[in-house]
């Protein structure tokens, strides 16, 4: 049995993968700072922008659990108009959407080392190629693919994966309250997509639930989008 450890597992696109994991018979740990009911696993509920207790949380589950695989997933946004950008948001974007992944991979990576064998995922966003207003977003999460690189040169000798995850729009519950289904946000983010509709997250996960599986060994160090084909062009007229 493998155990993933999953960051931000509480909604969307982490709690999806939680529940196709448990589904695939994975024992599944997950960190995030709500509370939540019948998750398909052992949750802990963490403030993750606490670098100290996350390092704490971290720490003592490497030490207790053969943990495998690893899905850095938890994230904010904080968008702004550059000229509008404040730079302690900008701070606390990258403090969580990079620095909460870099200490999960200092904890498990030692373990995963010494079986000889490890998956990480990287949640990334098609962002990462250009979005007006997600100046300190995009950044971070482009940062985030650049570790992935780096990692997996580090880290493939020892039989560990390590590849990037970039969904477009995705119908999570943050994005459908921000934009419930019907209005113009919503119409306007689907029709930045070429198949010209929003992903679910099950669609997200289940990309992310194949690179976490033994048989996908041969693939590392890659950001592969989901997204509908956003990435590769804008719809035709």
């Amino acid at each position: 049995m493998h155990t993933t450890l999953i960051t931000g597992a509480s909604t969307g696109i982490g709690r999806a993968t939680a529940e196709e994991l448990a589904r695939k018979g994975h024992s599944v740990i997950g960190l995030a700072r709500r509370d939540v009911k019948d998750f398909p696993g052992r949750y802990i509920r963490i403030d993750l922008e606490d670098e100290k207790e996350t390092r704490k949380v971290l720490s003592a589950l490497a030490a207790s659990c053969a943990i495998d695989g690893l899905v850095n997933n938890v994230g904010v946004v904080k968008p702004a108009p550059l000229e509008e950008i404040n730079l302690d948001d900008m701070r606390k974007v990258f403090d969580l959407n990079v620095r909460v992944a870099v200490q999960a991979v200092q904890a498990v990576s030692p373990g995963m080392k010494e079986r000889r064998y490890g998956r990480i995922v990287n949640i990334a966003s098609l962002v990462v190629s250009g979005v007006p207003h997600r100046t300190s977003y995009a950044a971070s999460k482009s940062a985030l693919v650049s570790c992935t690189k780096s990692w997996a040169l580090e880290l493939a000798a020892y039989g560990i994966t390590v590849n990037a995850v970039s969904p477009g729009p995705t119908a999570t519950e943050l994005f459908n309250t921000n934009n419930p289904p019907g209005s113009d946000g919503y119409k306007r983010y689907a029709g930045m997509v070429p198949m010209k509709r929003i992903a679910s997250p099950g669609e997200i996960s289940a990309v992310i639930c194949f690179l976490l599986e033994e048989k996908a060994s041969f693939i590392t160090g890659q950001n592969i989008y989901v997204d509908g084909g956003a990435s590769v062009g804008p719809p035709p007229a």
